[in-house]
């Protein structure tokens, strides 16, 4: 049985495509405390007119205590051990979700998607668990869509080895209070810096996706599925 078996049943995730057979896939991963649930309503959004039909994949994280909710089990893809940004890494768990990342994107290859054909993404915790796996995977994925988030592991941008020219998006709010946009930003540089290239954007907003980053975001998977 594959690790996704162990940790994640198909009932931990929701999936909608947006037409039949669907060609390419978007793994998306939501946010602490949230579910899969989160995102599906922005597809229909999206307004997508590519010919490509996609699968947008929507898994729930594991249920966890997390350490700065005074040890409350919710929904969540790592411990958040402080609210610093040095404090708040554990390591073990954000490889352990990556792992699970990584077996989204084999099943969806099993299924018959090329993995050419598949976009990771996430908002928050989310987005950090897509950029640790994207950069270190071995996958010849579609892209990265990296959502209000940072950076979790410091050496992950040092120890990439997918290809410089993956796609990359990136989008903050400019008064974020949950994710301050400087970790943000930072991470960007520190992508950047690896070699990549990244498609940076910035909004009026909080720690939320707005209208207009909704439009962004279709027009940049449209691209990549053009």
């Amino acid at each position: 049985m594959s690790n996704l078996g162990r940790i994640l049943q198909s009932s931990d995730i929701v999936e909608i495509t947006t037409g039949d057979n669907p060609q390419g896939s978007v793994i998306w991963l939501h946010g602490l405390g949230a579910d899969g649930h989160d995102f599906e309503s922005i597809v229909p959004e999206l307004r997508l007119s590519i010919d490509t039909p996609l699968r947008f994949v929507f898994p729930h994280a594991p249920i966890q205590p997390v350490t700065v909710n005074d040890g409350m089990a919710m929904r969540a893809w790592y411990d958040i051990l402080s609210f610093d940004s040095e404090g708040r890494i554990d390591r073990a768990g954000v490889l352990k979700s990556s792992d699970i990342l990584h077996d989204l994107i084999r099943r969806e290859i099993e299924r018959g998607i090329k993995e050419e054909m598949i976009v990771i993404a996430g908002f928050s915790q989310g987005g950090a668990i897509a950029i640790n796996t994207a950069l270190r995977t071995s996958y010849n994925i579609a892209g990265l869509m990296a959502l209000s988030t940072y950076i979790a592991l410091p050496d992950a941008a040092d120890a990439a080895v997918s290809r410089r020219d993956l796609p990359i998006f990136m989008a903050h709010g400019s008064f974020d209070p949950v994710l301050k946009i400087d970790w943000g930003l930072a991470s960007a540089d520190k992508i950047v810096g690896a070699g990549y290239r990244v498609d940076w954007h910035e909004y009026s907003m909080a720690h939320t996706i707005c209208s207009q980053e909704i439009v962004d975001i279709s027009n940049w998977l449209s691209k990549i599925y053009s």
